[in-house]
């Protein structure tokens, strides 16, 4: 999933983010070992093509924070993200969760908006010594899983 994230933000994002964001943002491919794994505590699902090679990750919390959404390059405009996020939403609703919320980047939001998100309102977030222009979004969740 490190390489993932990685890809997405380093190669991905490019273009949206300065350099120096996008370094302080992903700094390395490989796991940094030393840091407790988030994810330990958070549902996650990943999209694995036929020869195994993982396209993309979301993530989401106990609460309803969808904490990560990242895919590969290669990925980006294939049914790689709406279908993980399909499962994600069918999750929630099977835990019960009514109400999702993501911070969302500049390139990210305009996913969750095609998804049915909201924003409710922008967000400059400061990381690593440098400030991201971001976007606080919410989900209700209403009916069956999709």
């Amino acid at each position: 999933m490190a390489e993932v994230y990685y890809r997405a933000v380093r190669e991905g994002a490019k273009g949206a983010y300065s350099e120096a964001q996008l370094e302080a943002w992903a700094p390395q491919a490989a796991p940094n070992w030393d840091k407790p794994d988030k994810l330990l505590g958070q549902w996650a699902w990943v999209a694995v093509e036929d020869q195994g090679r993982m396209l993309g990750v979301m993530s989401l919390d106990h609460t309803g924070y969808l904490d990560m959404a990242f895919v590969i390059p290669e990925a980006k405009g294939t049914e790689v993200t709406p279908s993980l996020h399909r499962t994600l939403i069918s999750m929630a609703r099977d835990a019960g969760l009514t109400h999702l919320t993501v911070r969302a980047s500049i390139l990210a939001r305009r996913f969750f908006l095609k998804q049915g998100w909201q924003v409710d309102r922008r967000h400059m977030h400061e990381a690593a010594g440098q400030i991201y222009e971001t976007y606080l979004m919410s989900l209700t969740l209403g009916g069956a899983p999709d």
